[in-house]
């Protein structure tokens, strides 16, 4: 029977051998000790992200707020250059556009050269109410704090973290912060062709928006499906409305718009297709504003309307599909309509597919060897239906890549979105260590 000295002994003994045993825990047991440098830095580095989250929350940097999409990425730059990047300013004036934030780190030029990919601009413009950041809790609720000021936070967090523990100075990393991601400039070939060149130069893309959580699980991200426009106008014969329906008038616009737009719901659907009709004018008269957003029309209850106009967007997951989607709704428009004759026109302004490559998947079992050794859950990868189009899609055919390294968020593009600041701490800790084994991969 020990001694009540004999006890205090032990207990004093465990009480300096156990910083030690929760160091040597399953948390880190995996990792280098230049990856438990880097998890330890992240873990250190809580407050200063939210601080600077705030801030760039706080400037409004709508895509049409020019001067505001300026200001966040000069804020950017006063953190990556301290770092080590050559920060350049690219003007997009050209598209009608702020411009974007190219940065680059020259490693050793040995290992994969890897593209990190965020955007400065939110959807809420500056006439929208919602501008100002608040912290409740473990929630940061404000303007782009998930899409995608959260995510470039924790890139920077990631890269923070890396330069403390030295694997940053090897590094041969290029950062794309665009300026208009959320609507890109017009045409694409301009307002996207730096991003698309850094793609053609890069080993690796990772693409820093949000991370997507579901049934409690984090998912992987290894496609992005395409985002097009089409809009249909419908002209018909006019006339008294006691006459619709005649074989010397026929159906009259509105109608055989309809019977289009019916025909797309029941003919068009496939697996990773959506579709969506968002704006209709017709009447006796109808016209949709430059910009596609607001359309005018005029009418009566007793004149047969003459014209009709649609407007939609298509989503697939490669461009075969696009092409072949765009080809059965031609077919659908072709179809006689007593009366009427309808065309079809496609938006040339459009955000091409990222389809499921193997390379993408090879990508996802590299972050799933970096949730193993942080003895994170593994993660599946996420049905391309939950994710909207974005800028990696650009470089998908020259690199392979991963989406979804940024936080977890809710509510996104609306008033009240809200990210998950407890989040940031996991994606920075996956995005540092995963960046660094990469970068000293032989190309």
């Amino acid at each position: 029977m020990q001694t009540a000295r004999e006890n205090r002994f032990v207990i004093k003994r465990f009480a300096l051998a156990l910083p030690l045993l929760l160091a040597a825990s399953p948390l880190h047991a995996q990792l280098a000790p230049v990856e438990r440098k880097m998890a330890t830095a992240v873990e250190a580095d809580q407050e200063r992200p939210v601080a600077l989250l705030e801030k760039l929350v706080n400037q409004n940097s709508g895509t049409l707020n020019l001067e505001g999409v300026t200001k966040v990425g000069e804020m950017m730059r006063a953190e990556l250059e301290p770092l080590g990047f050559a920060v350049r300013w690219v003007p997009m004036g050209a598209t009608g556009r702020a411009g974007h934030l190219i940065a680059v780190h020259k490693g050793n030029n040995r290992g994969k050269r890897l593209l990190l990919i965020g955007h400065l601009d939110t959807v809420f413009e500056k006439n929208s109410p919602f501008q100002r950041f608040e912290r409740q809790g473990s929630k940061g609720i404000g303007p782009g704090a998930g899409d995608d000021k959260g995510g470039i936070v924790v890139m920077l967090m990631a890269l923070r973290a890396m330069h403390a523990a030295g694997t940053l100075k090897d590094a041969d990393i290029e950062i794309v912060l665009t300026g208009d991601e959320e609507e890109a400039g017009d045409p694409v070939e301009i307002s996207r062709a730096d991003l698309i060149a850094a793609g053609k130069r890069a080993d690796v893309a990772l693409d820093f928006e949000g991370l997507v959580i579901q049934d409690g699980r984090d998912m992987g991200s290894i496609a992005r499906r395409s985002s097009s426009g089409w809009t249909v106008t419908v002209t018909a014969s006019g006339g008294h409305s006691s006459g619709i329906f005649s074989k010397t008038v026929g159906d009259g616009a509105i109608y055989a718009l309809a019977k289009i737009i019916s025909s797309f719901r029941t003919e068009l659907p496939e697996p990773n297709l959506t579709f969506n009709v968002g704006l209709i004018a017709g009447g006796a008269t109808a016209e949709v504003a430059e910009g596609g957003t607001v359309a005018a029309s005029t009418g009566k209850t007793n004149i047969i309307p003459e014209i009709a106009i649609a407007r939609g967007d298509i989503r697939t997951l490669s461009d075969e599909q696009t092409e072949r989607v765009r080809a059965r709704m031609q077919e659908i428009i072709a179809r006689p309509s007593p009366g009427a004759a309808a065309e079809i026109e496609f938006s040339k302004h459009t955000y091409p597919a990222m389809a499921p490559t193997p390379g993408n998947r090879a990508l996802l079992d590299r972050l799933n060897a970096v949730n193993r050794d942080l003895a994170l859950p593994q993660m599946p990868a996420l049905d391309p239906l939950r994710r909207g189009a974005g800028d990696i899609a650009f470089v998908a055919k020259d690199v392979d890549g991963l989406v979804g390294l940024g936080p977890s968020s809710t509510g996104d593009h609306a008033p009240g979105e809200a990210v998950d600041l407890d989040s940031f701490s996991r994606q920075a800790k996956r995005a540092a260590i995963l960046m660094s084994r990469l970068s000293r991969e032989t190309r």
